[in-house]
């Protein structure tokens, strides 16, 4: 298995070695154990385990999911919508890693989701990284719901254009044109309208 010389994987690692020894002094032996595991049937033990702490499962999950493992799916999406925004970027890069098919399909219901709206962000950009069918329509949808000048989630609105842009469809077009009188999405929506149909 290669990701534990993945930079993703050391820095989750670094992270969540900070995160216990603030929260109770002391890393257990287990913690070290885990992160030096290579079998994914022990990995998979703990993702499905009762009572195994989170960092516990996010460290199995990423490295089922970057190993392309389809067990991880289920855990990863759920990180993806975590509230801790660090948890969602090593969960999006692991899933661009599994390559499953429902990823793209889970992060349009999570992007989309305006309960969920405040953490929409990593599953915005997980969906204009992968490209997938799903992908145009879902950020569009995000885009039009954004266009109020006094929404509060106007990054999840620059993530949608600055996606759209990257993605190059021109179906986004009526959408980004839309975004241009907005104060803070206009000059990220007239950079995204000049990349319409020359991105392939």
């Amino acid at each position: 298995m290669e990701y534990a010389e993945d930079p993703e994987f050391c820095s989750m690692i670094d992270r969540l070695r900070e995160e216990i020894e603030n929260d109770s002094g002391t890393v257990p032996a287990a913690f070290e154990q885990l992160a030096r595991t290579t079998d994914p049937e022990e990995l998979h033990h703990v993702l499905t385990a009762p009572g195994r702490p989170l960092w516990a499962r996010e460290i199995a999950a990423y490295a089922l999911g970057v190993t392309g493992d389809p067990r991880a799916f289920e855990a990863l999406v759920l990180l993806l919508n975590h509230r801790d925004p660090e948890r969602c970027v090593t969960a999006a890069h692991a899933l661009t890693r599994l390559g499953d098919p429902r990823t793209a399909r889970a992060a349009a219901s999570l992007a989309t989701n305006e309960l969920r709206v405040a953490y929409a962000l990593l599953p915005i950009r997980l969906l204009a990284a992968l490209r997938a069918p799903e992908s145009v329509p879902a950020l569009i949808t995000v885009l039009e719901r954004r266009l109020p000048a006094d929404d509060p989630h106007w990054r999840v609105g620059l993530a949608c254009v600055e996606g759209l842009g990257a993605l190059g469809d021109p179906r986004a077009r009526p959408a980004l044109e839309a975004a241009l009188p907005h104060p803070r999405l206009g000059a990220a929506a007239e950079a995204s309208l000049g990349r319409l149909g020359t991105t392939h």
